[in-house]
């Protein structure tokens, strides 16, 4: 009873700090309401306030579960919304693309993101875990779940979606785990109607987010084989990221 009352707070708190924060970017957009303005896949006028909204409050929820996660989860979104900015009209994606840019010299900033999200999944990594390789390992978990979130969000719900549906077998958990996992089902949750209705895009900021702390739910779910598995599994996904994102545009909602 008392490990239920917790999942119910961390995914409340969560999903009314998103949909507040949410509210509040919509009302007084800082920097004017253009910078906030992006055209989605259909070339629809769509906010971008979803994204910084669902860092912040899964950040803060996940925080009171484990500060770890919650750095994760703030460093993650932080690295999103700065590609969302600064790499905004870039039309290079994935690893390879950014990787060889930095090979010739240009430091974009997908690789910012990349290495900022990868040293953050492994200062949580090292926070949350005691042994050196099950730190390791959690540190993998965390920022390939977070590229993952990001790979799908191809389509309107598809990485709000993706959190929802592999975070909920995490409330079946008690402790640390089911409460991270009610914190990042809270935050997808509060976006998925605006996302799916094509009012907002929650952008790299909210998929890296959200996506941090489906993982940090993970690592602290599991064991080093379970760590091992879910390793093997978000690195093969980085690895066959364009299916994976084709796999995605393909889902209907």
């Amino acid at each position: 009873m008392i490990d239920r009352a917790r999942r119910s707070r961390s995914f409340l708190l969560s999903a009314a700090l998103t949909r507040a924060g949410q509210t509040f970017l919509r009302a007084e957009p800082p920097g004017g309401r253009e910078r906030w303005e992006r055209k989605n896949h259909a070339g629809r006028t769509v906010g971008l306030y979803a994204g910084p909204a669902s860092a912040l409050g899964t950040a803060v929820a996940a925080a009171r579960v484990h500060p770890g996660a919650g750095l994760a989860v703030l460093a993650a979104g932080a690295c999103g919304a700065y590609d969302d900015v600064a790499g905004a009209g870039d039309p290079r994606r994935g690893f390879r693309a950014h990787l060889g840019a930095l090979r010739d010299g240009e430091v974009t900033s997908g690789a910012v993101k990349l290495f900022g999200i990868s040293a953050a999944g492994l200062v949580a990594g090292a926070l949350m875990k005691e042994r050196p390789l099950d730190k390791a390992l959690a540190g993998v978990v965390i920022a390939g779940a977070a590229h993952f979130v990001n790979l799908v969000d191809v389509r309107p719900g598809r990485a709000a979606g993706a959190v929802l549906a592999l975070g909920a077998p995490g409330l079946l958990r008690n402790g640390p785990g089911g409460e991270l996992a009610a914190a990042a089902l809270g935050g997808a949750a509060a976006v998925l109607p605006d996302d799916l209705g094509e009012r907002v895009m929650i952008g790299d900021a909210g998929a890296h987010a959200l996506g941090a702390a489906l993982g940090a739910a993970v690592v602290a779910c599991n064991r080093r084989t379970g760590l091992l598995a879910h390793a093997v599994a978000v690195v093969a996904a980085a690895a066959y990221g364009d299916r994976v994102s084709a796999a995605a545009r393909a889902v209907s909602l």
